[in-house]
């Protein structure tokens, strides 16, 4: 990752109209991944571009496109479709390559780019590479008789919606339940409805008016009290929650109470545990609360704890040929249904689980005890740096002996800003509260004198 200039964990991604969220890099990345392409394709590259519903995403659509095709690459144009659909419909299309135009659950002022491979997953460090060198030369545009053809696909919606009940069994009904969708003012405004309609649910959407600005706010995922309050209001059995894009997901229970992605992935590995389906550990990551741990121990289920970020997440579920993963915030992995985080698919996967018993979220979750969690973010010139010191070593092993077997500690430096973020967890809220301030100073103090 110290090597990639643009490329970050998750694509590319920044304020719009500050270098490289900007109209001209992206014509540059464009021809530059059209040309990366075009190497390695027997006859003329198609690649989809898809985006969620902010304002800017029709500037980087076109510059996009106009360099694709500078290149010699058709492209299809998709229009505002989830993250997970472009994974899909590239797989499903037999494109080169997939675009997405998202900054997922960031405000409307910031974008980003997210490329899928041919197979409809993360682009490899290699090709990202390639890429990156090739926006640094020269924007050569190939002889006319080469240029691209780009068209726009209209078809794509019932595709998606197709595929999202396809991972459902053909008798899968929701008939009887009443769910309130929250679709961010997002990508999922129009395919969610549609698809938990068609299952036989009776569905009450909110955040499904996006106006190029509203996306995110207020709603969706990353604020999930609207939708808690709706499902009050409406007397609903389930409120599901997404992300700007459509790759996360959270569900909030029949009294109003938040089920993030930690809950999702307990109820997910509970119902496949039982019915034999589940193949090697759960993957989850450095912020996956211990009590999620202790919960699938219980059922004889390992958890691994990957970096944050679902490139790290997919690379350990691979690596231990595991099926099942996910983020706290909701970004879950099923990979046994879909090649990349799906909110709507794992909201499915969840339905589908709770149907399989017969009980409500409420009774699905109930064997998982989250421990109080502090997180103290420690901000100083130095921060990053304190964590080799010995003092601060010395200081962690010393609370990580305090609650051995009953807690952990986190210390994580940011990768962008001089900020370590320490974070605890244990039974006892107020000594986890006292010895995440004691460490948070510690690392404040030799940060200070570094």
């Amino acid at each position: 990752m110290t090597q990639r200039k643009y490329f970050g964990t998750d694509g590319i991604r920044g304020m719009v109209g500050e270098w490289p969220i900007s109209a001209d890099f992206m014509l540059r990345l464009g021809r530059a991944a059209g040309s990366v392409l075009a190497r390695h394709s027997k006859g003329r590259p198609l690649v989809l571009i898809g985006k969620d519903t902010r304002v800017s995403g029709y500037m980087f659509e076109s510059a996009l496109e106009a360099g694709l095709v500078a290149a010699g690459v058709d492209v299809g144009l998709l229009g505002p479709i989830p993250t997970p659909a472009v994974a899909f419909l590239t797989r499903s299309m037999r494109a080169s390559a997939g675009i997405v135009i998202s900054a997922s659950h960031n405000p409307h002022h910031d974008n980003g780019i997210k490329f899928f491979s041919a197979d409809g997953e993360k682009l490899s460090d290699e090709v990202e590479l390639a890429i990156e060198q090739e926006v640094d030369a020269e924007f050569v545009t190939v002889a006319s008789e080469k240029l691209g053809k780009a068209s726009r696909l209209t078809d794509v919606v019932a595709r998606y919606t197709e595929f999202c009940k396809a991972t459902v069994p053909e008798d899968f009904s929701l008939r009887g339940l009443k769910l309130v969708l929250d679709c961010a003012h997002g990508a999922t405004y129009q395919v969610a409805p549609r698809v938990f309609r068609e299952l036989g649910a009776e569905v009450v959407a909110i955040g499904d008016k996006p106006d190029g600005f509203n996306i995110n706010h207020g709603v969706g995922s990353t604020h999930p009290q609207a939708l808690q309050q709706a499902v009050l209001d409406h007397g609903a059995d389930i409120g599901i929650g997404f992300d700007g894009d459509g790759d996360r997901v959270v569900l909030v229970d029949r009294h109003g109470t938040l089920a993030d992605g930690d809950d999702i992935l307990y109820v997910l590995a509970h119902s496949l545990r039982r019915r034999g389906l589940l193949h090697g550990p759960v993957v989850g990551t450095l912020m996956s609360n211990y009590g999620l741990e202790l919960a699938l121990g219980d059922i004889d289920v390992p958890l691994i704890r990957a970096n944050v970020g679902d490139r790290y997440v997919m690379q350990q579920l691979k690596q231990h040929k595991g099926m099942l993963g996910g983020e706290t915030s909701g970004h879950i992995l099923c990979l046994d249904r879909a090649t990349t985080g799906d909110g709507i698919v794992s909201a499915l996967a969840v339905l589908e689980a709770l149907g399989e018993t017969g009980q409500d979220l409420v009774g699905a979750r109930a064997g998982l005890k989250k421990l109080p969690q502090v997180m103290l973010n420690v901000r100083a010139n130095g921060a990053r740096e304190s964590l080799h010191s010995a003092e601060v070593r010395q200081a962690q092993a010393e609370v990580e002996e305090t609650l051995r077997g009953r807690g952990r500690v986190v210390l994580r430096a940011s990768g962008t800003e001089p900020l370590v973020r320490v974070t605890i967890e244990g039974a006892d809220a107020d000594e986890v509260q006292s010895l995440a301030e004691k460490l948070a100073g510690i690392v404040k103090s030799v940060a200070e004198r570094s």
